[in-house]
């Protein structure tokens, strides 16, 4: 059995990751886990989720020698021309609260009509032995909410708004939100990769 290693130390999303990958014929770990010993973070430098995506899994694939897999994902809005973009997550410093506040705050004025957006979220497995790279893409829509409404999930959960299950991603299970997310989609089609490609 071939090890997989979930290449994130962000403890939400490896939990979702999880969750949407299912049972695979691997012995999965993490960045999380003790006995996985790799040195966490990585510096993105891409300009597209794909390019980062992509470095990350071959550096810690490179690092650990161990397939790996690895994810970017991020916020676009329509009324911010595509931003926050790939700087979703460094958008503000400090905690969830304090960037999605800021991003209400950049969008007082948008009218409700003209506050759609999406998340996107790339998946990239790397194969040290091989040196093949295939990467698996997800989209989720909806629009952002004037103030947080939910209490679980993280990142930008309580201010999205999922057009498809009308409630926010801070409102859902963890396997309501993989049925529509960026990541939960992404992560079924890497499913598919792994078995049809990696599974040697």
């Amino acid at each position: 059995m071939r090890d997989l290693l979930i290449a994130t130390g962000n403890a939400g999303k490896l939990r979702e990751m999880l969750d949407a990958l299912g049972k695979v014929p691997f012995k999965v770990t993490s960045l999380t886990d003790e006995n996985t010993r790799v040195r966490a973070g990585v510096e993105e430098t891409g300009a597209t989720f794909e390019e980062n995506a992509i470095l990350k899994a071959k550096e810690y694939g490179r690092r650990s020698g161990k397939l790996a897999l690895a994810e970017d994902s991020g916020l676009e809005v329509d009324a911010l021309d595509g931003s926050p973009g790939i700087f979703t997550a460094r958008y503000a410093s400090g905690s969830d609260a304090d960037r999605y506040w800021k991003l209400l705050d950049a969008m007082k004025d948008i009218p409700d009509d003209k506050r759609a957006a999406r998340f996107v979220a790339v998946v990239a497995i790397y194969d040290p032995a091989s040196g093949k790279t295939r990467t698996c893409e997800g989209e989720y829509r909806g629009h952002i909410l004037r103030e947080p409404q939910g209490s679980g999930g993280f990142g930008y959960d309580p201010v999205f708004f999922s057009d498809e299950l009308q409630k926010t991603g801070a409102e859902m299970s963890v396997a309501e939100k993989n049925s529509v997310s960026h990541r939960g989609r992404a992560m079924q089609k890497a499913h598919d990769v792994l078995l049809a490609e990696f599974n040697y």
